[in-house]
């Protein structure tokens, strides 16, 4: 699976001796409503990058997300993914997007 790197530089700018707070910062801007914040974090997770494990349901949840906003690259990256995902996590993924979706309207 090839996936580019993150693309908005503003979540690159963390301190380099705390990884996690590049996690911190796009989790802020994903809640803020920032489609690129909802990639970022899908690439993250897809590649265990900036302190965050690999996993490939939280991945596709962000990739979904992402791509549920217009995102192009991340249908393609979220396509990735699930390449390499059974059916029953691809469906938990899914359900984390809900769950995800649901929270952040409840905080609108």
């Amino acid at each position: 699976m090839k996936l580019i790197k993150i693309e908005s530089e503003t979540y690159q700018t963390a301190d380099a001796r705390e990884p996690s707070l590049v996690v911190a910062q796009c989790l802020a801007a994903a809640a803020a409503g920032e489609t690129i914040a909802l990639y970022d974090l899908g690439v993250i997770y897809s590649t265990g990058s900036h302190g965050a494990e690999y996993d490939l349901v939280e991945a596709h949840k962000w990739f979904n997300l992402a791509a549920s906003r217009g995102h192009e690259e991340a249908a393609w990256c979220r396509a990735d993914v699930s390449d390499e995902m059974t059916a029953r996590e691809i469906a938990e993924a899914q359900r984390r997007a809900r769950d995800w979706l649901a929270a952040d309207s409840k905080a609108a």
